[in-house]
């Protein structure tokens, strides 16, 4: 690594000779392996983008030039060039975060890591360097070619193709896959490009072969340039870019570094918009990743670095579990289809795909429009199931409320990376699902508690075809089976208050009457259960229920509300507008006058960390709710010891 640890700043790259900038990313892709292979994290976009992100430093002056990452998983070859080599501690609490972040570096831009948004702020940083005069400076962005399936990256394009002389760079890192291989119309494009030598090359070497010709090689050339946009779309079509009004260079071998250099240099001193399409190899220079047709080690656990193989076997997860009752339910009803956005495998449905590849869709990074392709399947008399992670299915709400919903059509939504999701850092927390679809009239969610659960209320999802159903569920391994003792109404009952009147009634009811109603939601089930034994140990006794569906709240709820001295809820979603919130209104219309604590996440971006790290931060562990929960308790005590004689308590 001798030239990679002098590389302080991009400027350290200028003093480089060819032979010298061919090592240094060979040190580059060594560093890479070794490093996430003992954190986890994205090693095959990285690996594939190391020529490209060495000549973008190379042409442009960041941070006067603003170089921009769609996504941002690509950028641990930007962070070891832009001065930060310590990667012992890759997204885990105090180390560096697995994207671009601000608070690491000033050459760091855009800390979302939702996907197709590059291009929009890319348009808006150019704008600002036109209104206030700051000529002297560039704004790239890098797109890749799964990211440009999203309908924003070509709103944005529009626009951006609006101004014919506003300097933006727009370079295409197209490795013909997302997580897995890039799919749709525009992949098609992109393909038939890969297959046609570029347009700019063969322009080159028609022009000096022409110049070398006396009296009419110039004519004849400035003709030829004249007529480029046929000559271009018989050498390689790539009019849907130039009829935007784009100028396009390429493709060019993206690990052929001087060609690389030289496109951008091109790009820099045209004066408006252009794209660079480049071509790139995801997992490049490590076998294991190359020789992974899933995804080229897209993401990765610890891993051994001379295999690829993971360090230690995976138990059961969330994902496994979903995918494996898909395929039963498949077998079982052939109306049952489908969704996916570009993450096929992340999400499970590898093999529902197998089973039934003529019932799985995947629509891009196109969350919006799964939404709505969705209602129209449903509308066709199917069933489609779309899964994606929480946190993306904010990108579709105005579809699933207008589209979906306002039409009842049965749709059913699957979450995975619900709540707390810890390493990916704030925009990858599934932490706003259930309070942004408490406003969606007729929708229904389901949160699992276990994977018998999540198999039971899957199918009872599935079963709904007058109205969206969600079924939301974390991120990792699944725990043991959480027995139900009892049912409420439509609720489990996870545990009845100790004492001997306990199987009074245990058939109907919670039994004798306790402190605290405890109302656990999801995969918490275990964590309220440990808060009711604390509780316990303190003389406070304790009722704790699963509703399963927490939207609507049960109906039999507030009756058992009222038969507790205090309600608690606890859940992995932001307290604003979650569960907590709806189960206090639900007390408040039906009369019931009970003291409620919520206990969820605040509603704030959370610094990357592990699940368990930032589940402590956040006051959202068994110890922290039981005491808060004692000291609501004693100081209901307190009010009452206060009362004066002859006033009941209960």
């Amino acid at each position: 690594m001798a030239l990679l640890t002098r590389i302080k700043g991009p400027r350290d790259l200028d003093r480089l000779s060819p032979d010298q900038l061919v090592e240094l990313a060979g040190e580059i892709r060594a560093f890479l392996v070794e490093a996430v292979s003992k954190t986890g994290g994205h090693l095959g976009p990285n690996l594939g983008v190391v020529e490209l992100t060495l000549a973008l430093h190379r042409v442009f002056e960041s941070p006067r030039d603003r170089i921009l990452f769609d996504t941002g998983h690509q950028s641990y070859v930007h962070k070891l060039l832009t001065g930060r080599q310590d990667f012992s501690r890759l997204r885990a609490k105090g180390g560096l975060s697995g994207y671009p972040s601000r608070a690491e570096s000033e050459h760091d831009v855009i800390e979302n890591s939702h996907a197709s948004t590059v291009l929009g702020w890319a348009d808006g940083l150019a704008k600002a360097n036109q209104v206030t005069g700051r000529t002297d400076r560039h704004v790239v962005a890098v797109i890749g070619d799964g990211a440009l399936t999203g309908g924003m990256a070509w709103e944005a394009l529009n626009n951006i193709a609006a101004a014919k002389d506003r300097p933006l760079v727009i370079v295409v890192n197209d490795n013909e896959r997302s997580y897995a291989p890039t799919i749709g119309g525009l992949a098609n494009h992109l393909a038939t490009l890969r297959t046609t030598d570029g347009y700019e090359r063969f322009l080159a070497r028609t022009k000096e072969v022409l110049e070398r010709t006396p009296l009419i090689g110039q004519p004849l050339y400035e003709t030829l340039h004249g007529a480029k946009k046929g000559l271009k779309d018989f050498i390689a079509p790539q009019g849907m870019f130039e009829d935007l009004g784009l100028k396009y260079v390429g493709p060019i071998d993206g690990h052929d570094l001087e060609a690389v250099e030289s496109a951008l240099q091109r790009a820099k001193g045209f004066g408006g918009p252009v794209i660079v399409h480049c071509l790139t190899e995801k997992g490049r220079g490590y076998r294991p990743a190359e020789q992974d047709e899933a995804d080229r080690f897209h993401a990765v656990p610890l891993i051994h670095p001379d295999t690829g193989l993971p360090v230690s076997a995976a138990g059961a997860d969330w994902t496994s579990v979903f995918g494996e009752e898909m395929v039963r339910i498949g077998k079982e009803r052939e109306d049952v289809v489908a969704i996916t956005a570009a993450m096929l495998q992340p999400v499970g449905l590898e093999r529902f795909a197998d089973a039934f590849p003529e019932r799985v869709y995947d629509v891009g990074i196109a969350e919006q429009h799964a939404a709505v392709s969705a209602a129209g399947l449903a509308t066709g008399g199917l069933h489609p199931v779309v899964a994606v992670y929480a946190t993306f299915l904010n990108r579709a709400f105005d579809q699933v409320l207008m589209d979906v919903a306002l039409h009842k059509c049965g749709v059913t939504f699957v979450l995975d990376r619900a709540g707390v999701t810890g390493t990916d850092g704030a925009s990858h927390n599934g932490m706003w699902d259930m309070s942004i679809l408490q406003v969606v009239p007729g929708l229904r969610i389901a949160a699992p508690r276990d994977a018998d659960q999540l198999r039971a209320q899957l199918r009872e999802a599935v079963e709904v075809d007058d109205a969206p159903t969600v079924v939301r569920y974390s991120k990792g391994a699944v725990g043991p089976a959480v027995e139900a003792v009892g049912r409420i109404g439509g609720m489990d009952v996870l545990r009845r208050p100790a004492g001997p009147a306990a199987q009074d009634g245990a058939d109907a009811g919670a039994g004798p009457r306790a402190d605290v109603l405890l109302v656990s939601v999801g995969a918490l089930a275990p964590m309220c259960l440990e808060v009711a034994d604390l509780l316990d140990a303190q003389g406070i006794s304790s009722t704790v229920v699963d509703p399963r569906w927490v939207k609507p709240v049960d109906t039999a709820l507030p009756g058992l509300a009222a038969e507790h001295r205090v309600v608690v809820t606890v859940e992995d979603n932001g307290r604003a507008g979650g569960v907590g919130s709806a189960v206090s209104q639900a007390l408040r219309d039906a009369g019931v006058d009970v003291p409620l604590r919520d206990f969820g996440i605040p509603q704030k971006f959370l610094d990357h960390a592990t699940r368990k790290e930032v589940m402590a931060e956040i006051g959202l562990t068994a110890p922290d709710i039981a005491r808060q929960v004692t000291g609501l308790v004693s100081r209901l005590e307190g009010r009452y010891d206060d009362e004066p004689a002859g006033v009941a308590r209960d």
